[in-house]
Formats: structure tokens, C-alpha cells, sequence
């Protein structure tokens, strides 16, 4: 008699059960969804991702800036260039360190990225909406402390 486990106590994959690889995917999966509509209104991911962070912090330095989009800070700032000429950042010194550049959304920009930012809010909720509210909210705090806990080691 041959000793087998039934299917459902057969071990995942690796990458099945792995949670950096499920982050990724999933993050591929969801967002490019979205990207779809990022890029219809003319933007690309990362000018999207930079809109998106700017609106709601007073400002940032280009490398925390870089570090929030998941971009390399020379692409953030190549695209920064073409978007303060669009009028939609802008850059000042910072108030102590004068080797850092800050950068702030502007009024023009808030205004172009306050549609997409409720389609984005839509989107997740489309997204999370089979979960339940309270399983969402649990994730998001667990993804929050995860990128809290390991920011500093990356």
C-alpha cells in the first residue's frame, strides 16, 4: 500500500507560498489594471505614482520621493524636469540641508490628479470588495508594518 497525502495536504509551490513572490504578483496583477487608466489619461506609471504621492505630503526630497514610487531617482528626476515644465510639480530647496531638492505638487497638478486618484479609490474597492472591509483594512495594516519594519533595510 502506497502512502499518499491527500491533494489538499500536498505542499504548495514555492513560489505559491513564498509572500515576496505573492506580493509581486498580486501588485502586477492589480495595478496594471489600473495602469490601463493612468496611461489612457496620458500619463506613464511613474509620473502617475509621483501625482499620487505628492498630493497628499507637503512635500518630499527626490530620493524619498524615488524610494515611495518605487523608481530609481534618476528616472524620478528626468521626469520631474518634464513635469514641473508642464506646471504640475514644482521643486524648492530644502530648509536646512541645501544638498537636497524638495518638490511639491501644484495646484494645477492637484487638480488633474484628483479624477485619478478617485478612479484609483474605486479601483481598490472593486479590487478588495470580495474580502470584506475588515480583512481589507487588516491587510493594508499588515502591508503598512511590513514596509514600516523593513524601509530602513533595503
Amino acid at each position: 500500500m502506497v502512502d499518499t497525502l491527500p491533494d489538499e495536504l500536498d505542499p504548495l509551490p514555492f513560489v505559491d507560498d513564498y509572500l515576496p513572490a505573492l506580493l509581486a504578483q498580486a501588485s502586477k496583477l492589480i495595478s496594471s489594471e489600473f495602469h490601463e487608466v493612468v496611461q489612457s489619461a496620458g500619463f506613464s506609471v511613474t509620473e502617475w505614482r509621483i501625482l499620487a504621492t505628492l498630493a497628499s505630503k507637503p512635500g518630499l526630497s527626490i530620493g524619498g520621493l524615488a524610494d515611495i514610487t518605487v523608481s530609481k531617482q534618476p528616472t524620478v528626476t528626468r521626469l520631474l524636469d518634464r513635469m514641473e515644465a508642464k506646471g504640475l510639480v514644482q521643486r524648492y530647496p530644502h530648509d536646512t540641508d541645501r544638498r537636497v531638492t524638495m518638490v511639491r505638487i501644484t495646484p494645477q497638478g492637484r487638480t488633474i490628479v484628483a479624477d485619478l486618484m478617485e478612479q484609483a479609490k474605486e479601483h481598490e474597492h472593486r479590487v478588495l470588495q470580495p474580502f470584506g472591509l475588515k480583512r481589507a483594512e487588516s491587510l493594508k495594516v499588515t502591508l503598512r508594518r511590513i514596509i514600516e519594519l523593513h524601509r530602513g533595510s533595503a
